[in-house]
């Protein structure tokens, strides 16, 4: 088992030199640091907690900024512990990047899903309207309270109330590719969360030493326009258009 932080930043889609589309996540992974090696003597587990994307000082309270002084670290943003790993592989301070992962493997993804507020039934419970007719009376309800017994809403039924915003995790995604340059990594398919939420990428619980065959991408690269160019080419319009109106007024 091995994971990652990263921040979501949105879905594109690459294509393959066989014309194959694949949509694709972007996820930017900067360099996460071990900010805290747990063992069963002094834990009752083992894990590793990583710090990742860094914030000012003047934003961490002291008990955190002490906390990460023990490995030399910033102040960091996020802080997750990754649990059945081999904690012998690691050291305090250690500095981990998109490289651990390979392109073709099989990850797990787990994030905060979108919130989407307080809603119905029908959209939080997928259960169906009643008739739409004007004498029906019953058109979004939720159905029946339970029976005349009980004198009361039996427990488990499904009512109106906040729906998402809860920890989500899609599994079994692959890896398409690792721009370290960049320090991004794309995802083929979608991954819970609203862009800018953190997204902890894991190996694939039931899949973990799968890896499928390396998909060769082709990327186009956009011409950079020279400036003046662009300049030039405004004035010219302009010109031109002040000598059309000119033309169109003495015609008058």
């Amino acid at each position: 088992m091995k994971g990652i932080l990263g921040k979501k930043i949105g879905m594109t889609q690459v294509f393959a030199k066989n014309g194959k589309l694949i949509p694709v996540t972007v996820i930017e992974v900067e360099p996460n640091v071990v900010s805290q090696i747990k063992t069963k003597e002094t834990d009752g587990y083992e894990a590793i907690q990583l710090a990742a994307f860094s914030k000012k000082e003047k934003n961490t309270n002291k008990p955190t900024m002490g906390h990460l002084k023990k490995a030399g670290c910033e102040p960091k943003r996020f802080l997750k512990e990754i649990r059945g790993v081999n904690i012998s592989d690691y050291t305090l301070g250690q500095t981990l990047d998109a490289s651990i992962f390979t392109e073709g493997e099989m990850v797990d993804v787990s994030g905060i899903s979108k919130g989407e507020g307080f809603q119905g039934v029908i959209k939080r419970h997928n259960q169906s309207r009643g008739p739409m007719g004007h004498g029906s009376q019953y058109h979004r309800g939720v159905g029946s309270m339970g029976t005349l017994l009980p004198m009361h809403v039996l427990k488990g039924k499904k009512l109106p109330g906040h729906m998402g915003h809860v920890l989500t995790t899609v599994q079994n995604l692959e890896v398409v590719k690792i721009d370290l340059e960049n320090n991004v990594i794309l995802i083929k398919g979608n991954v819970p969360g609203p862009k800018k939420s953190l997204v902890v990428i894991k190996t694939a619980v039931k899949n973990p030493d799968k890896i499928n065959e390396k998909e060769d991408l082709v990327f186009y690269e956009v011409e950079e326009v020279n400036a003046s160019e662009v300049e030039t080419n405004v004035e010219t319009e302009e010109i031109n258009e002040v000598e059309t109106k000119e033309v169109e007024s003495s015609q008058e």
